[in-house]
């Protein structure tokens, strides 16, 4: 009797198993080519961040988001002097150069909370996800837009309107004018 019980739950299994597969047979295929087709991605989608620098203040509140420290920003006053003054796309004049903005994705955790501080929408994430790579400096990132040149002029104009503000020269005269100097309030005594 249990021989016969064992055939049975041997065909049993084998027309269950055809049903599965003549079901799955005739339904629409799931399956995509990946390189060529992708899935469509979600609008939330945390993936890899792209900064716009003609949009970036250099506000430093993105380093300051990030749990992992993974962004370097570094910043130059504009100068009064400076020939190449810019406005941002709100129409109100540049007040920081970006001279250096660097993201090590290799840190990076993709949390989006850089994102959300950026007042300016600088930084955004994209729809890229696919950066794996042999070395691991491929991960570390650069949007600055000026040059290490252009940013070493940027530092000596400021550098040179700060010395020329410090060394004030009457206009008529010709001679250097001493700073006015700022009484300091005094203390309150102590009760």
């Amino acid at each position: 009797m249990q021989y016969l019980k064992n055939i049975w739950a041997g065909f049993n299994t084998a027309l269950i198993g055809m049903k599965i597969t003549s079901k799955h047979l005739f339904v629409k295929k799931v399956t995509i080519q990946y390189p060529d087709q992708r899935f469509p991605l979600p609008t939330n989608a945390r993936n890899r961040l792209k900064l716009t620098p003609e949009r970036c203040t250099g506000c430093n509140l993105c380093v300051v988001a990030c749990p992992v420290n993974c962004i370097k920003l570094e910043t130059v006053r504009v100068s009064p002097d400076d020939p190449h003054q810019e406005l941002y796309e709100n129409g109100q004049p540049r007040k920081m150069w970006v001279t250096k903005y660097e993201i090590d994705f290799a840190k990076c955790c993709f949390c989006g909370l850089c994102v959300a501080a950026c007042p300016s929408d600088a930084i955004n994430h994209t729809e890229e996800y696919e950066y794996s790579v042999y070395d691991r400096t491929n991960l570390y990132y650069k949007f600055q837009t000026l040059t290490p040149e252009q940013a070493a002029e940027k530092e000596q104009l400021l550098a040179d309107f700060r010395a020329k503000d410090k060394e004030k020269v009457c206009p008529t005269t010709g001679e250097k004018v001493a700073e006015p100097k700022v009484a300091k309030p005094k203390a309150e005594p102590e009760a």
